[in-house]
């Protein structure tokens, strides 16, 4: 006897498609190269008591880690349209998104001010620094948003603050695309491609964003088109 496979219904298709599991598994790999990378800091920190910074860079370090890790987990489900139509999920999860973005942000400025390293990383260091403040502006900016109930932007406004965090996966990504042909660079070369990476990861939340953009104005359009 042959057993055919039930055939999905047009909803099931388009809730499966609108699943974004593909996008969440993507962004999670990509951030478990920076989650894993803060791991090891703190464990050559540990390891090394000559080394270890001021207590209140150890701190600083710390809640950069860890804020980071929750911020760039948890953030990758918000990719998800399914996930997003939940809207008391979607709520929670922002509730918890929002303040780890500042904590990860601020102790980032704050590594960064009071950077101890050799001077050749102080252009890394500086580098780090803007890109910092620029997700702390993202966020404030996202937060005065959804205050306003201006969804579009508060989305669009998360997005750019959710580029950066990651950009530490992409900055592996690029790194290994570089040196692999090239070899090592030395700090100055460092520099430039950390912000390549950062530049990448804003460039493709800024085309995510207009193909949004996009998609909400033809939804209005046929919605228009519809009722005339």
């Amino acid at each position: 006897m042959k057993v055919t496979r039930p055939t999905l219904g047009p909803k099931e298709e388009r809730r499966r498609s609108k699943s974004g599991w593909l996008a969440i598994t993507g962004l999670l790999l990509l951030s478990a190269l920076p989650v894993l990378g803060g791991v090891l800091r703190l464990t050559e920190v540990g390891a090394d008591p000559d080394g270890t910074p001021l207590l209140t860079s150890t701190v600083a370090l710390i809640a950069h880690v860890v804020a980071m890790t929750v911020y760039c987990v948890l953030g990758a489900f918000q990719f998800s349209p399914a996930l997003r139509t939940r809207r008391r999920w979607h709520r929670a999860a922002g509730r918890v998104l929002v303040p780890a973005g500042f904590i990860a942000a601020l102790s980032a400025i704050w590594l960064a001010l009071f950077f101890g390293g050799p001077a050749d990383e102080l252009a890394l260091a500086m580098i780090r620094f803007v890109f910092a403040v620029a997700m702390t502006m993202f966020l404030v900016r996202a937060v005065i948003a959804i205050r306003r109930r201006d969804f579009a932007a508060h989305g669009a406004w998360m997005t750019r603050a959710y580029a950066i965090a990651i950009s530490g996966g992409t900055q592996a990504l690029v790194f290994a695309l570089w040196t692999i042909p090239l070899g090592e660079v030395d700090a100055f070369g460092e520099a430039w491609l950390v912000a390549a990476a950062f530049v990448i990861n804003s460039v493709v939340a800024e085309s995510l964003i207009r193909r949004r953009s996009a998609r909400r104005t033809r939804g209005v359009s046929s919605r228009g088109a519809l009722v005339s």
